[in-house]
């Protein structure tokens, strides 16, 4: 992905890069254009990082190139400002109650909490599946007994980058990972689900991404 410029804005960077600082009104009469009609390109180039305004004194030329640009906006993508709502379930809960829940919810993994409310285990799809081949009662079956337990999961936090994010959902193979919040409890950590990040929320935050990129 890259960030398109206009000829003109490519002018303007140009300019400032050899002359800057230099003021608006400068750069209007190199380009015989008025300031109003700069202003908006002016406007651009100082918001995507091209350009740094100073009062009273010009523009000058961030040295940036777009990649870098884009890098610098992924990494302002924050794991808090995206994560939604967590599915979560009692480890009391049978399996028969996970599978109801994962159909209602229409989600691929949920979180499995003891009864403190802190994260004791992962349930997804696939685990439920596995669960029903063969003739055992479903509602007699603890959740916790299929589910994937802790320490053996992977999380998040809220202050993570979508990006970091991102990579644990691919390197781990896996669709859902639980945002937590770390406490402690006797001495030992635990963690309380506050959210979670899918797939879909990754695709969300870059095609923001995309739609603030285009110029």
């Amino acid at each position: 992905m890259t960030i398109e410029l206009t000829k003109r804005q490519e002018h303007i960077i140009e300019i400032v890069k050899s002359e800057g600082p230099i003021t608006g009104e400068q750069i209007a009469e190199r380009l015989s254009l008025t300031r109003a009609t700069l202003r908006p390109d002016l406007a651009i180039l100082t918001m995507t990082g091209f350009l740094d305004a100073r009062p009273r004194v010009g523009y000058f030329y961030t040295g940036k190139d777009s990649n870098e640009l884009i890098k610098a906006e992924v990494n302002k993508k924050i794991v808090k400002d995206y994560k939604a709502q967590p599915i979560i379930i009692s480890e009391s809960s049978s399996v028969y109650d996970g599978i109801c829940t994962l159909f209602l919810e229409d989600v691929g993994t949920m979180f499995v909490v003891n009864s403190k409310g802190h994260l004791a285990g992962v349930a997804s799809r696939k685990d439920l599946l596995r669960a029903t081949l063969g003739k055992q009662n479903l509602t007699e079956i603890p959740i916790s007994i299929i589910m994937t337990r802790m320490p053996n999961i992977v999380t998040c936090t809220m202050e993570e980058t979508l990006l970091e994010a991102a990579k644990k959902l691919i390197d781990y193979q896996i669709d859902s990972l639980p945002v937590v919040r770390p406490v402690e409890v006797n001495g030992r950590t635990q963690y309380e689900v506050v959210g979670r990040v899918t797939k879909t929320t990754i695709t969300k935050g870059f095609v923001e991404l995309g739609n603030e990129a285009v110029i």
